[in-house]
């Protein structure tokens, strides 16, 4: 059985496929378990469910938050950009349909508020800034949360950059602007109150959006989670594309020994495609009833 519980969509998030192309290269793999899981966005949850019935998938309703979190302990108290996972919540329900429509929004905001500072940093350097046209095409290529990927991508188009990571690393980075803060714990409430179970992302993920931010000590992580987290938490994503077998191995152990459940997935952009390329085990379905 193949499972991936960790995709982005064009429709909704920052992929690069749509969920009919999703879907489709899901079956063609063989995916059996499925979940797509957008960023801040359940508004192709309700498409989700109908592809996957149409295609045979077995499918659970899956989310991605984004989260503030920080502990006394590392990093002086300073908050570090965490991502929780959400699985097999109703997507009708009302407090999270509000929520993630009022970060949907403030995404939309803070991309533009990029905009400026990137132009900023261009008349710097003596670049000709990006005029409205140049917004209007980023725009116009956005399909799902508009964000910085999309930024990224329009710079590299222009030949501002080489590549994504460029821009990323020579623009994006010092012209971020925060996100909408979510806690950890308003986070969990929110997924737990619609049903469904709460599963910290990719917990020692190098490039960043995990407790690497804080420490690179697998054991300091998981103390943490311990001491920090585990109220608020229902699993661990254990198996993920960027997750060393040491990782996977010491995350798994600490879920059993704690009642957590498991989960994994490829966390696929599909650039280049990864649908069902991790190897998640079998009794990850298990755990979960799905439609």
């Amino acid at each position: 059985m193949i499972v991936d519980l960790h995709v982005h969509s064009k429709d909704c998030s920052d992929g690069r496929l749509s969920l009919n192309e999703i879907f489709r290269i899901a079956r063609e793999r063989k995916v059996d378990f499925f979940s797509i899981t957008d960023h801040d966005s359940v508004d192709c949850q309700s498409r989700a469910i109908s592809l996957a019935r149409a295609y045979g998938i077995h499918y659970i309703t899956g989310v991605e938050l984004n989260i503030r979190f920080s502990t006394p302990h590392y990093s002086r108290g300073k908050a570090i950009s965490l991502d929780l996972l959400g699985y097999g919540y109703d997507p009708e329900d009302k407090g999270l349909r509000a929520k993630t429509t009022e970060l949907r929004r403030h995404r939309e905001k803070r991309a533009r508020l990029i905009l400026e500072r990137v132009n900023a940093e261009l008349l710097k350097e003596g670049i000709t800034p990006l005029g409205e046209e140049d917004i209007s095409a980023i725009e116009e290529s956005v399909d799902g949360a508009f964000g910085r990927p999309h930024i990224a991508r329009y710079l590299v188009k222009k030949g501002l950059v080489k590549d994504v990571q460029e821009a990323f690393d020579r623009y994006l980075v010092r012209c971020d602007i925060p996100k909408l803060p979510l806690s950890l714990e308003e986070a969990s409430n929110l997924i737990r109150r619609a049903g469904g179970k709460a599963v910290l992302a990719h917990g020692n993920d190098p490039n960043g959006t995990s407790l690497a931010a804080l420490t690179n000590d697998i054991s300091e992580q998981l103390h943490i989670i311990e001491s920090d987290m585990r109220p608020y938490l229902d699993g661990l994503e254990c198996w993920h594309s960027r997750h060393d077998s040491a990782t996977t191995e010491a995350y798994e152990s600490f879920a059993r020994s704690h009642g957590l459940i498991v989960t994994g997935g490829s966390d696929c952009h599909q650039n280049p495609v990864k649908i069902g390329t991790v190897a998640v085990p079998e009794y990850v379905v298990e755990q979960f009833e799905f439609l």
